[in-house]
């Protein structure tokens, strides 16, 4: 994902120290039940859609923002999925941080499923895949978004799916 301009302002007084940021993404899925995944340009891997909010945004409007800004689909956001803390990296740069990732559903709205393409520097392919024929190779938090996103689809009264501590 493109770094957004308040954390180049932050890293400039901070430098590779670590830092915890908000990190949104969404598992969209259209008509016929196809996840929408893009191809990272960064490391390769297939992911769904993802990025940070910027200061002050709410995370489901960053989401429908970065899809938008991503893929081209406009998607309407249906709930909150899962919330985790991500394992502490090191970017190739030296920057080091730690996600909190907030995960949501939501659906292509009715013709923007056929719109999608790679609309920015941050992918290098887009497509639609049935969720028993995902490509790879696959981002590590991937399955585990899609797997919630599906069993809320499933079941929606089941609510978001939390991490309690050990």
């Amino acid at each position: 994902m493109a770094t957004p301009e308040f954390i180049v302002s932050l890293r400039q007084k901070i430098g590779h120290d670590m830092l915890w940021l908000p990190g949104v993404s969404i598992v969209v899925v259209d008509e016929a039940g196809r996840i929408l995944l893009g191809r990272r340009a960064d490391n390769g891997r297939w992911a769904v859609v993802s990025g940070i909010p910027e200061p002050g945004e709410q995370p489901a409007v960053a989401i429908r923002r970065e899809c938008l800004e991503e893929t081209g689909v406009d998607v309407e956001v249906l709930a909150l999925t899962d919330v985790t803390a991500g394992e502490p990296f090191a970017f190739p740069n030296g920057d080091n941080c730690v996600f909190m990732d907030i995960n949501f559903v939501g659906r292509a709205r009715p013709g923007t499923a056929a719109r999608a393409h790679v609309a920015d520097d941050e992918s290098t392919h887009v497509g639609w895949f049935e969720p028993d024929a995902l490509p790879e190779p696959l981002l590590s938090s991937t399955l585990g978004r899609i797997e919630a996103a599906l069993a809320w689809l499933a079941d929606p009264s089941a609510g978001a799916r939390f991490h309690p501590a050990p």
